[in-house]
Formats: C-alpha cells, sequence, structure tokens
C-alpha cells in the first residue's frame, strides 16, 4: 500500500493521476499548505525539503538497516519511482524512454518553476511589479510555444504513446489565463490538454482533495506559503 502525502496542486495531481491511471493501491492523506502541515516534524522525515507531495510504500523496497519502508519525494522522482513499479507509463523502446525523461526534466526544470512564478506574480504578489509579471507572463508564453510546437509532429509530448510526461505537464496547464497565457493562440497544445483532460482516471485524479482546497488564501496561509515561515531553520 502506499501512503500519499498530498495536496490539491499541480504537483500533487500529477502523482494522483499516476496512482489513478495505474490502479495502484493508496491512501491519501492531505498536508494542508496554506495551514502550515508541511512544516511538521512528522513530514520533514519523508520529504526535508518541505514540499509536497510525498509518499511511503509499505510494500516497497526496505532499508537493510533499519527495516524502514521506501519513502520518496520531489514529484518527478516518484513519477519515475511509480512507472518501475508499475511497469507502466515509461515506454521499454530506449528513444522513447529517454525523450520521456527529457520532457519529464523539461517540466521539473521550467513549466513548474515558471509557470509557478507567473501564478505568483500574476495572481498573489503582495505588491503588483510590472517586469517581474511581464517576464513571466513572457516565459509562461514561450513555454506554451515550445509545446505546441512539439505537438504539431508528436502525438503526446514524449513521442507517441501517453508517458509520464504528459502526466508531469497536464495539471500546470489548468488555469492558463492566471499565467498570462491564452490557450487558444496554441491550438495544438489545445488539443492535446482536452484529450488527456478526457481520460477517466485524469479526472478522478483532479478530484482528489479537491474539495479540501479553499479557492481564496487567507493572510495565514500567505504567510505560511509566501512569507517568512518557510525560511526558518528547522
Amino acid at each position: 500500500m502506499i501512503d500519499l502525502y498530498s495536496w490539491a496542486t499541480p504537483n500533487g495531481h500529477k502523482i494522483h493521476i499516476m496512482l489513478e491511471e495505474t490502479g495502484l493501491p493508496y491512501r491519501v492523506h492531505p498536508v494542508d499548505i496554506g495551514a502550515g502541515d508541511q512544516f511538521k516534524p512528522e513530514f520533514l522525515k519523508i520529504s526535508p525539503n518541505n514540499k509536497m507531495p510525498a509518499m511511503i510504500d509499505s510494500d516497497g523496497p526496505r532499508d537493510e538497516k533499519t527495516g524502514k519502508p521506501m519513502s520518496m519525494f520531489e514529484s518527478g522522482a516518484m513519477l519515475l519511482y511509480l512507472a518501475s513499479k508499475s511497469g507502466k507509463f515509461l515506454p521499454d523502446d530506449l528513444r522513447e524512454r529517454w525523450s520521456t525523461l527529457q520532457w519529464l526534466m523539461f517540466q521539473m526544470g521550467g513549466v513548474g518553476p515558471m509557470l509557478g512564478q507567473a501564478h505568483h506574480f500574476l495572481g498573489y504578489a503582495p505588491e503588483k511589479i510590472p517586469y517581474a509579471m511581464q517576464r513571466y507572463a513572457k516565459e509562461a508564453n514561450r513555454l506554451y510555444g515550445v509545446m505546441d510546437r512539439r505537438l504539431t509532429e508528436s502525438r503526446f509530448i514524449a513521442c507517441d504513446e501517453y508517458t509520464i510526461a504528459d502526466m508531469a505537464i497536464m495539471p500546470w496547464l489548468r488555469y492558463p489565463e492566471r499565467q498570462g497565457v491564452n490557450m487558444d493562440d496554441y491550438p495544438h497544445l489545445k488539443k492535446w490538454f482536452d484529450g488527456i483532460a478526457a481520460r477517466p482516471a485524469v479526472q478522478r485524479g483532479l478530484k482528489v482533495l479537491a474539495d479540501l482546497r479553499k479557492p481564496l488564501m487567507d493572510d495565514k496561509a500567505k504567510e505560511m506559503l509566501f512569507g517568512a515561515t518557510q525560511y526558518q531553520k528547522r
């Protein structure tokens, strides 16, 4: 059984989708990042970077010295682990496998961080900084363009097969208007997105913990996410 510690965010939804797609048994434990759950000592034991999601696999390899079950943090690594465990969504063909890995790294190093900054400066920053707003909106549009061009030559992001790279990227593109992007400007990407969003497992994954997330953040949540609390020594 996999115990998943997560919240209804793009990085959380990546893993929710993968677990629903594979059918691996799991239990989900909410980590309310607006309430500061990510800073609790018990969570830091499995996610030392105080970020969710994280997981413990009681059926995975155990530490030879301590007998502790397998635990993991970092959503990209978790996708790779789950692909290895299930034998799904990471192609056997070497060219397609490496293509999947490079597009997964593209999400981890580009799509997630840059679109996250666009969300922050366009919607959450306490002061409007035109330079930052323009910089990250432009970068968001550049990344959308990269993916749109890619999808003129491939059915899915990495290859002609649905992979963990698609699962990693899709949740980040659900609210393009919050990133300064008009999805209609990227028709190939829009078609891909709509196809992924129509998958039953994706729809189930996106519902995980969604009813617990508050649509608006209060001052406490903003402090937990963006204030000094996250920089305290632990």
